[in-house]
Formats: structure tokens, C-alpha cells, sequence
């Protein structure tokens, strides 16, 4: 093993040296904040402070507030899917086409925007939470599966119709079929959009509860302790999502090589 293959471009490196050197980079990132934590004036709280948020939290019932955030997000990611999929899977169609590219411009609108028009058409704050997540999401996955879409090679549809299927069994044989792992796959890279805007939605309704009431309750006391660690839960269970994604898609599609 030598460490100066570490500093080339596009050098291959085992396994075993990749977990080498994300445990180095851990220990140095912790060092550094143990370091620059230890004086009496100090940016970032101690990992003391941290220790103590996580336990206050974990007794204020951590638990169920991360329940309730995985509920909204799955729920809108659940709609988000389904709309977003059926509009891509339609947009070779020349009629349909211009919406489902309207939608992805639709991405440029601010998120204030679209709350205020939710406001008016919804009652619930539950589902204008849902909703705005709802909205927020599809934009973004439509416009992924829309690349995904145009970036599939013309000669995979040109050996579809040489082998005597119809336009529709294109759409279904190379579209939906073929390129299902890529959808889970922006799936995947969507849901981190989403699950960021956690703490801005959960805003909107204080009584729901979830991961961004606690980090603003925790910042009106200003406890940065418990705002660190709140952003280290909402951190790991996004990676968490992030792994069963990747794992699923691994497990279900093993032909793919992406």
C-alpha cells in the first residue's frame, strides 16, 4: 500500500484502503473538533453539549418526532412518484409533452409561492405539509426522469422496432422496463432534496411535531447543543434512506452498473 497513490488522479484503490482513508478523515474531523471546542469561546458546542442535547431530546420523545417526519416525507414521495412517473412515461407523446416539460420549469418557483396558493386551496395544515412537499418534489423528479429519458440511445428503440414491437411495447420495453433502476436511482437523489426541506415545512404546522419543530424550538433558546445534534439525526437517517435505496436497487436491478 502506498499512500502516495492516494494523491493521483484516477488512481484505483481497494476496499480496504477506501474505509483507511473515510476513517482517517472521521478522526481528523473529530480532532478538529475536539480541538477547536475545548476553550472557553468556541464556534460550534462541545461534544459534551452535543452528548447532553441528544439526551434531552431522546426524553422529549425523539422517536416519535422522527416517526412523523418519515411519515410526511414518505406520503409526498409516495405522490410525488406516482404523478411524476405517469407524466414522464406520457411525454413521448406529442400532446402531453409540453406538460410535463411546464412542470420542470415550474422548478424555478420559490417555495413561499407555492405555499401561499395552498393556503387557499387546502384547510388542512397536515396536507398543505404534504402538498407543498408533494409539489416540491415532482418538479425536481420530473425533470431527472425527463434527462434520463432523452439520454437513452437511439439504437436501443431502433432494435426494438427490428424486432417487430409496436410503439407502445417500446415505450414499456425500453422506457418503463429497462430504465426502472435509474428512476429509483433520481429517486434516490430527489428524496435528499426533500428530506432537507424537512425542517422548512414541518414550520407550517408546530402541533404535527417532527425533526424541524424540534430544531426550531431549539433555536429560539438558542441550545446549540441540540441543534447539532438534531442535524446529526436528520443527517443519519438520510443516509440511512440514502443506503436502502442504493441497496434496493443493487439487490432488484443487478444488471446495473451504474
Amino acid at each position: 500500500m502506498k499512500i502516495t497513490n492516494w494523491f493521483k488522479p484516477f488512481e484505483k484503490i481497494s476496499p480496504e484502503q477506501r474505509m483507511i482513508i473515510g476513517v482517517s478523515w472521521i478522526a481528523l474531523v473529530t480532532g478538529y473538533w475536539f480541538i477547536s471546542s475545548a476553550g472557553s469561546t468556541h464556534l460550534f458546542p462541545t461534544p459534551g453539549q452535543v452528548w447532553d442535547g441528544f439526551q434531552s431530546l431522546y426524553k422529549e420523545g425523539l422517536i416519535v418526532h422522527v416517526a412523523s417526519s418519515l411519515s410526511l416525507c414518505l406520503q409526498a414521495t409516495f405522490f410525488s412518484v406516482i404523478i411524476s412517473l405517469l407524466l414522464v412515461y406520457l411525454s413521448p407523446l406529442p400532446a402531453l409533452r409540453p406538460l410535463a416539460v411546464t412542470m420542470s420549469r415550474l422548478r424555478y418557483l420559490p417555495l413561499t409561492g407555492i405555499t401561499f396558493y395552498l393556503a387557499i386551496l387546502v384547510s388542512n395544515a397536515r396536507t398543505m405539509q404534504v402538498g407543498v412537499l408533494f409539489i416540491f418534489m415532482s418538479l425536481y423528479f420530473i425533470t431527472s426522469l425527463l434527462a434520463v429519458l432523452k439520454d437513452i440511445p437511439e439504437e436501443e428503440i431502433d432494435h426494438a422496432r427490428s424486432l417487430k414491437c409496436s410503439r407502445w411495447e417500446v415505450l414499456l420495453e425500453v422506457v418503463i422496463k429497462g430504465r426502472f433502476d435509474y428512476v429509483i436511482d433520481v429517486l434516490r437523489q430527489n428524496l435528499a432534496i426533500t428530506w432537507m426541506m424537512l425542517v422548512t415545512v414541518e414550520s407550517i404546522l408546530v402541533a404535527a411535531g417532527g425533526l424541524g419543530v424540534l430544531i426550531k424550538n431549539s433555536d429560539k433558546f438558542m441550545n446549540h447543543g441540540r441543534i447539532v445534534a438534531l442535524q446529526l439525526v436528520i443527517l443519519l437517517v438520510g443516509l440511512l434512506l440514502d443506503w436502502l435505496l442504493r441497496t434496493l436497487r443493487k439487490s432488484v436491478f443487478r444488471y446495473s452498473t451504474f
